[in-house]
């Protein structure tokens, strides 16, 4: 987590200081180039976490003209220049605001003032087990439906292509069934209804002609997921040879996405276990008898789930990395 700390007096900078070394942030003071506009704008926009030395007010309406989502604004922490009282400000769970608020605490001895309602009531966070289990959430405005199920004193039904290890919360169970759930674990991008997590667990081979453009990536990628029924948020990055690793198109296509690209070697590849779909033309352009099925899996460590659709000069597999989810929602 990339911490950046703000504070407005000599005191509250020596706090930050202190506060910045245990959480391996930057701390500075506000005043001369460093403005409570210019600095919130830009910690925003490339920070992880905001936290301000000083009053919570000064804190809120900075941040205020930024705020755009629970699922994407960073975290932000106000604390007091004493270290007293630590308060999240926003981004609670999703983004480990009230985690970021007990450390704080706990360093200085002050107090964490949360206010989210299901950890006033003890009750299952899913948008803070989303955070500690690294799913992505699909549905955002759904995390309040579940919320208030659980606080209402209902019971929460969670459907999981996967067994989830250990026990549910109190207020939760478990289904391997889709209809009727409050929340879905799946690859797939269907609208059940639930609220949708998705584990980011999936590698996207890809070999392609030279010269091939984004355009003819996109395409092929929207066919491989329809024919598999995987949405594209469980894809975490792409993977391919060594020869395509400059292709402007697969490099805009990866950027596009904010997808990694990872290559390998002819004899990487050719070492991938595995059967997979052979090709001689492939084998006599590149060395390999496949490129996007070795490639995927070489690169999720794990096993090949959806073999090579072949189309318009592109190749495309997809690969799943190794996955066991478990029920833990609080890393305190």
């Amino acid at each position: 987590m990339t911490v950046r700390l703000l504070a407005f007096t000599d005191k509250g900078l020596a706090l930050a200081q202190r506060l910045a070394g245990l959480l391996g942030g930057e701390a500075v003071r506000c005043g001369g180039a460093v403005t409570l506009v210019g600095w919130t704008a830009d910690a925003f926009a490339s920070a992880d976490a905001l936290v301000f030395v000083g009053a919570a007010g000064i804190a809120v309406r900075a941040i205020a003209p930024h705020l755009q989502s629970k699922a994407t604004d960073p975290a932000v922490v106000a604390v007091d220049e004493a270290g007293r009282f630590v308060i999240p400000l926003a981004s609670g769970h999703l983004g480990g605001a009230n985690r970021l608020a007990r450390r704080i605490a706990a360093a200085c001895g002050g107090t964490p003032v949360i206010t989210t309602a299901t950890d006033v009531n003890g009750r299952f966070a899913v948008d803070e087990w989303a955070r500690v289990q690294g799913f992505r959430l699909l549905d955002v405005d759904r995390i309040r439906t579940v919320s208030g199920k659980l606080l209402a004193g209902g019971t929460v039904t969670v459907a999981s292509r996967w067994p989830v290890a250990g026990t549910p919360p109190e207020g939760v169970t478990l289904t391997d069934g889709q209809n009727a759930a409050d929340v879905s674990l799946s690859l797939s991008g269907a609208d059940t209804g639930a609220l949708r997590l998705i584990p980011p667990i999936g590698v996207l081979g890809v070999g392609c002609r030279r010269g091939t453009p984004r355009e003819s990536l996109e395409q092929a990628l929207a066919a491989l997921l329809a024919a598999g029924d995987v949405c594209a948020a469980a894809i975490r990055e792409v993977a391919t040879i060594d020869l395509k690793q400059n292709e402007p198109g697969l490099a805009a296509f990866c950027q596009a996405h904010g997808w990694p690209l990872t290559v390998f070697s002819a004899q990487q590849l050719q070492n991938a276990p595995g059967a997979f779909t052979s090709s001689d033309f492939v084998r006599r352009v590149t060395g390999v008898d496949n490129v996007c099925e070795r490639a995927a899996v070489l690169a999720a460590g794990g096993k090949l789930y959806l073999q090579k659709q072949a189309g318009n000069g592109v190749t495309m597999a997809l690969a799943l990395a190794p996955f066991a989810p478990d029920w833990r929602w609080q890393d305190e």
